[in-house]
């Protein structure tokens, strides 16, 4: 059996993931409980070069529990064709493709793989069918421009595995991907 890659990812209600702090205004235990259970059955994370360039100055010595100890401990792989300026803890660029890089991770012993916050990373696993799940949290905001997680993807087929909304009306769902 093949590991799963999960992509974690903060949206506003219109499908922008860029800059999660202009549309998520409030915060909840619902939403720390989700993080939490995503992240424990995820042992290797996928970043792009655009989030690597801006966790790494903010990670390795934030105070943000649980997701610090995770970050900072899981191996992370990084998308880039260009050497990383910053070190961080087990932290390694992918040589080659990425695609072929993730194929080949999928089949190796091991925990989901998660993808945070690299929205064209997130859109190449999808388009080359590699991604296995989406875990969003749906902020009740449109801010009607920015970088959208879906755009631009062949058509996808979703079936939903669990969806509740939390008590400040953010949409904690995981969706599967269905392979086409």
């Amino acid at each position: 059996m093949s590991r799963k890659v999960v992509a974690a990812y903060f949206l506003s209600l219109d499908g922008v993931a860029e800059g999660a702090d202009k549309f998520l205004t409030a915060w909840d235990d619902e939403m720390d409980a989700a993080g939490a259970r995503l992240i424990e059955t995820q042992d290797t994370v996928i970043l792009g070069r655009h989030t690597y360039d801006e966790w790494v100055g903010f990670w390795p010595n934030s105070d943000i529990q649980p997701f610090t100890d995770f970050i900072n401990a899981v191996p992370k792989y990084v998308a880039t064709s260009t050497p990383l300026d910053d070190p961080w803890a087990n932290t390694e660029v992918i040589d080659g493709g990425l695609a072929d890089f993730v194929r080949d991770l999928k089949n190796q012993p091991g925990g989901d793989i998660g993808v945070h916050g690299s929205i064209s990373v997130a859109q190449t696993l999808l388009a080359a069918g590699l991604l296995d799940e989406l875990s969003l949290v749906i902020a009740p905001t449109v801010v009607a421009t920015g970088r959208r997680l879906l755009d631009n993807l062949p058509s996808l087929r979703l079936e939903v595995i669990r969806s509740i909304t939390s008590p400040t009306g953010h949409l904690l769902v995981t969706y599967r991907v269905i392979p086409s």
